[in-house]
């Protein structure tokens, strides 16, 4: 049950009927009462009237006794709502027997396209790659748990000119010793050694030129050498996100060249469409509203004028693929900000072009970058970019040694899975909890700590949790009635009964930050609960409440773990 949902339609008829017409509550928590609704003041404004007045004509028409212990105007007219313990008590017993704890299946299923991670072959993941990943995961968890039906695409990078001089340098190490080169994971090693001959040898450039020509027209050797390329890149990618404990699986691979075929059809059908236009000897779209610095309209080129396809053409074909052949009426594309007016031209000429119609839509999950100590773009110490591997092992060995620290006791294979578990997933709330828009600094310290809004911090409060169960040999009663005797007992309830309505707003921006300020926000709520109010030395009625206003606080942080892709720990 969402909580401001249910005040909000409660008031939603008392402000339409003193409106005249449909008004949005915006019920919101508040410091001074349980929530408040300030639609008052700016309804006031447009009706000229007082908006104190007007708030007392909503609170007289609103059925709210049943709901509320009390409803005021406050201040320059706001509505202040104290939600009564009877009521509260009533909703939490609601969400003991609910397997989804109160968040409801989605009324109509979509079937959502999610694009994200998206790496090169044959070179290594950076820790660039990281947010696209772990957005991207987070996204595909929560829409597939809300019913709808999700594809996974991992949009790798496999076709292009670099393949040629890819190809030619594997095809001069000989099969053999490329495969085991790039078998031990050493992508980047092969991947400069293939640009240093590229730059330094003509006749090596000559060769891979015409690995090109090959590699497009379907040469058999050539693309054998390329399958090689791409096989061993994508069980390198799949070691990452193992480690990194993502949902991605080979089957989710969908390379740039998937699309090779359907790129002539895209520029057909737009050139068909009227659509095209000629620019120094390319063929572009000019979608409208779009300008350089010279103020002049700016192209999106879809054929080069050497007749090769740029990025905008697979794009576009892709698109088209997936609101055509998969039925996709949501399509989510989880990369960079300094990409974002690349995907709204994209977007502008596949609606153009009839590819994009409503009720699919596309959108941009753009994220900002991952900074050093210093503030500027995280790199390894040599200067160049943080492999990914590096900085998910680190994390593990950080979280191991604090592990070890904690409870010198551990065996090391407890404190091996602590280590992962934790460090894995203080990578991933590091990223989650900030606004995906916003550039963050890696921490390691603040990231690992046990306390502040950190994955650890809320992973030791569900172990926490557990351990009182364990201590009380007992399991909470779903029929146990709600008794909210004291503040915090209070408080902890108003939390739980928070998480179906943040689900439900992070279903439609995927912004995960607010998911994870809310998990801490119940974890700070029972902490409070927990040092106030005795549990197991409680009489047994109230006993039985707290170990029930426990476990659903275990159950909705473990959820709202799950949802962010962080694993839990029963002991920690």
């Amino acid at each position: 049950m969402d909580l401001e949902r249910l005040l909000s339609d409660r008031l939603a008829p008392a402000f339409a009927a003193v409106a005249g017409a449909p008004v949005d509550p915006v019920v919101r928590r508040s410091p001074r009462a349980d929530f408040q609704s300030d639609a008052a003041l700016a309804l006031a404004r447009r009706l000229g009237r007082s908006p104190r007045d007007l708030a007392a004509d909503v609170l007289e028409h609103a059925a709210l006794d049943d709901v509320c212990a009390s409803a005021e105007v406050s201040g320059p007219g706001f509505l202040n709502l104290t939600v009564s313990d009877r009521a509260l008590a009533g909703l939490v017993s609601g969400l003991a027997g609910d397997a989804r704890l109160g968040v409801p299946a989605a009324r109509a299923p979509e079937t959502v396209v999610v694009d994200y991670s998206a790496p090169n072959v044959a070179k290594e993941m950076h820790v660039g790659h990281l947010r696209s990943t772990v957005i991207g995961d987070a996204a595909v968890r929560l829409l597939d748990w809300l019913g709808h039906r999700v594809v996974r695409v991992n949009h790798l990078g496999d076709w292009g000119t670099p393949f040629g001089m890819l190809i030619e340098h594997l095809a001069d190490l000989g099969e053999t010793e490329a495969a085991h080169e790039l078998s031990v994971g050493d992508l980047d090693s092969f991947y400069k050694a293939a640009r240093a001959k590229f730059d330094a040898d003509e006749a090596f450039r000559a060769r891979s030129r015409r690995r090109v020509v090959a590699l497009q027209g379907g040469d058999a050797p050539t693309r054998r050498l390329w399958r090689l390329l791409v096989q061993q890149s994508e069980r390198y990618f799949l070691s990452v996100y193992d480690l990194l404990d993502v949902t991605l699986t080979g089957a989710d691979f969908r390379g740039e060249s998937a699309y090779n075929e359907l790129l002539a059809d895209v520029v057909d059908d737009l050139d068909r469409l009227g659509l095209l236009a000629a620019s120094g000897g390319a063929r572009c779209v000019f979608p409208p509203g779009f300008t350089g610095r010279d103020g002049e309209p700016l192209p999106l080129i879809v054929r080069k004028s050497d007749g090769g396809f740029g990025y905008p053409a697979t794009d576009l074909a892709a698109l088209r693929q997936r609101t055509g052949e998969l039925g996709a009426t949501r399509l989510l594309y989880v990369v960079g900000l300094p990409q974002q007016q690349h995907f709204a031209m994209v977007f502008a000429v596949a609606g153009a072009a009839g590819w994009l119609r409503p009720p699919a839509r596309a959108e941009h999950l753009g994220f900002g970058s991952i900074l050093g100590s210093d503030g500027r773009m995280l790199r390894s110490r040599t200067g160049g970019s943080v492999k990914l591997v590096g900085l998910l092992e680190e994390a593990v060995a950080r979280a191991t040694d604090l592990a070890r620290a904690k409870n010198p006791d551990l065996d090391a294979a407890t404190a091996a899975e602590i280590g992962r578990v934790v460090g894995i997933g203080a990578v991933k709330y590091a990223d989650l909890s900030t606004d995906r828009a916003r550039d963050y600094v890696l921490d390691w310290e603040r990231m690992l700590a046990l306390d502040g809004n950190t994955a650890p911090y809320l992973q030791y409060a569900y172990a926490r949790i557990r351990s009182v169960f364990r201590r009380a040999g007992a399991v909470a009663r779903p029929d146990a009635p709600i008794v909210l005797a004291e503040p915090s007992e209070r408080a902890l309830a108003i939390e739980l009964l928070g998480f179906a309505g943040v689900v439900g707003r992070v279903e439609r921006s995927l912004e995960f930050h607010h998911l994870a300020g809310h998990l801490h926000r119940l974890a700070t709520a029972f902490s409070g609960f927990y040092e106030r109010c005795p549990v197991l030395r409680a009489p047994d009625e109230l006993r039985e409440s707290r170990l029930l206003l426990a476990d659903l606080t275990a159950r909705t942080l473990r959820q709202g773990l799950h949802l962010l892709g962080i694993r839990t720990l029963e002991r920690m």
